[in-house]
């Protein structure tokens, strides 16, 4: 799987516009990471991020049918990713799956494990 880095980037560059896309993949600009915190602490919880991720799924759901396709996916996650997040195997990701598949990112990330990341 990519990064949580890059993920979180390439998702952040969708809903955020042209801006956030002029910067290099894998790295989180100040201003992600402001969208990110939203209690302005300098760090994102694991609430933070779920609620974001779970905004960013609507955001990348273009025709709102409650399931990402593949078209909807092809700048954020490669073939091999989508048919791993796609757990049921029935060519779509659930909002579930989405955010079951996100939040083990942030675990993956959350390297102290305090339920933050920096």
């Amino acid at each position: 799987m990519k990064t949580l880095a890059f993920a979180t980037t390439l998702i952040l560059c969708q809903c955020l516009g042209a801006a956030a896309q002029q910067q290099q993949p894998g790295s989180m600009y100040q201003g992600q990471m402001d969208r990110l915190d939203g209690n302005a602490s300098k760090t994102v919880d694991r609430s933070e991020y779920e609620t974001f991720m779970g905004t960013a799924f609507g955001s990348l759901d273009k025709n709102k049918d409650g399931s990402l396709q593949s078209d909807e996916t092809v700048q954020i996650l490669t073939v091999e990713q989508f048919t791993l997040t796609d757990t049921n195997h029935n060519g779509g990701i659930s909002r579930s799956e989405f955010m079951q598949r996100v939040m083990a990112d942030f675990a993956t990330a959350d390297h102290d494990r305090n339920g933050n990341l920096q």
